[in-house]
């Protein structure tokens, strides 16, 4: 199935669910006269809150770990380096959606302490996505490719795992600088993709808090 193919059948389904929803009929699903356009908004930051949380939690926790495991290492950072751009933006993305239509929602002069921290964490989360996106991830990505071209003079980055680079690092002092300067900016990545996740978490109680099923 082709990513057209995909996308239709996405808006099919949403499309069903306008159809089908409280005001289509009539009646509303908060007993307020909600306008068009907060429905409209409140749909936006919905569906891009979810995409943003749920994107996060699989790379983070699930898609990331299970490729490490079963990829050679330097095939591994190749596919990493051509995904997080991808998904750096699109989490950003739909971080600045949320945050907009939840800001627009919820003017900051007449919202409460409640909903102004919730969109300081939507904001937040955006921010942490665009420091990974425009200065943490390019840095990680080049200093990647330095540390595989000096890994293929040693003959290793087609294993999977660590073990090979770690005994090499030992007798190596080039590689062994290049992972301690590669393990610093990787870390200052995955500490903003995990504020970036735990901001969208503080959010995802609130909505919860929200519902009424």
């Amino acid at each position: 199935m082709g990513w057209v193919t995909r996308f239709l059948a996405a808006v099919a389904f949403l499309a069903i669910g306008v159809i089908f929803s409280p005001e289509t009929f009539g009646s509303k699903s908060d007993g307020q006269n909600s306008t068009k356009l907060a429905i409209y908004l409140k749909l936006a930051h919905l569906l891009c809150f979810s995409t943003a949380f749920g994107s996060a939690l699989w790379v983070t926790f699930i898609g990331g770990i299970i490729m490490f495991k079963n990829l050679p290492r330097h095939q591994f950072g190749n596919l990493q380096s051509k995904m997080f751009p991808a998904y750096f933006s699109m989490v950003g993305v739909c971080c600045a959606i949320s945050a907009g239509s939840f800001g627009y929602l919820h003017p900051w002069k007449s919202s409460s302490t409640a909903e102004k921290y919730q969109l300081g964490f939507l904001v937040s989360s955006f921010a942490f996505n665009l420091a990974n996106l425009f200065v943490f991830t390019p840095m990680t990505i080049e200093m990647m490719k330095q540390r595989h071209k000096v890994e293929r003079e040693s003959n290793i980055g087609e294993e999977v795992g660590w073990t090979k680079n770690v005994e090499v690092a030992k007798v190596n002092p080039k590689l062994a600088a290049m992972n301690k300067k590669f393990g610093m900016i990787h870390g200052l990545s995955s500490l903003a993709n995990i504020m970036s996740f735990g901001s969208l978490a503080m959010h995802s109680w609130y909505l919860a808090g929200k519902l009424n099923l």
